[in-house]
């Protein structure tokens, strides 16, 4: 007889956005480290601790496997997607080239439009973080480092970036794993902004190179200590 999986932590769901609700929560279980890298997802575990069918957590596996927070085994359901150390340097070594260039660029081409979306995303970071969202914090983060490329405006560049969409948004949420305020997440973003409105190159790249080696090294520790127990299922 097959044995109950251990419940993740997750509460009732009330209201109608089923599919969205169950995103949400498995993300922050994900973020969170409820569900470790490399864990399958019970959906049947799932629904039964929210009091929920199925087959809103199948639709909620589907739109995180479009995240890159989960990968789909055929025959198998879904695991929670796990970087390997190398994975992390690769990551962070192309990151470094596409936004040192972007946020040059996109200092170069600032509007006030521009601008202004800038300060609105960094206020979306800011508001995700008073909500203490993980699911939130994960996107915005991701949004404000993806709008710098969209204003650089170059259109290749961009889509490289968008390509590297499912990895950051896992490292990220391992990053919100490193602070116990949510609202120092948002805080390391004002300077990156700063540089980019002032308009300095070489200020904006040690920012940039600031920003993204801090959180290369503190990503990379965390991965290579969570990587010995546990791998991804192939």
């Amino acid at each position: 007889m097959r044995t109950a999986s251990p419940p993740v932590g997750l509460p009732a769901l009330a209201g109608t956005d089923l599919v969205r609700q169950v995103a949400g929560m498995l993300t922050e279980a994900i973020v969170g480290g409820r569900l470790g890298p490399g864990q399958k997802l019970a959906e049947a575990a799932v629904a039964r601790e929210l009091g929920i069918s199925r087959a809103p957590v199948r639709e909620a596996a589907r739109l995180l496997e479009s995240q890159g927070l989960l990968r789909a085994c055929p025959r198998r359901g879904f695991f929670v997607r796990a970087l390997s150390p190398e994975d992390v340097d690769d990551l962070y070594d192309l990151r470094l080239c596409i936004e040192r260039h972007a946020a040059v660029e996109a200092a170069r081409r600032l509007t006030p439009e521009t601008r202004a979306a800038l300060r609105r995303q960094c206020e979306a970071l800011s508001e995700a973080a008073f909500l203490d969202d993980p699911a939130r914090i994960v996107e915005a983060d991701y949004q404000f480092h993806r709008l710098i490329c969209e204003i650089a405006g170059n259109a290749r560049a961009l889509r490289l970036f968008d390509g590297l969409a499912a990895e950051m948004r896992v490292v990220i949420g391992l990053i919100g794993r490193l602070y116990d305020d949510p609202h120092e997440i948002a805080r390391t973003h004002a300077p990156v902004l700063a540089a980019i409105e002032a308009g300095h190159p070489e200020r904006i790249v040690a920012h940039v190179d600031h920003h993204i080696g801090v959180a290369w090294r503190e990503v990379g520790t965390l991965v290579r200590a969570l990587s010995t127990p546990a791998r991804e299922h192939p």
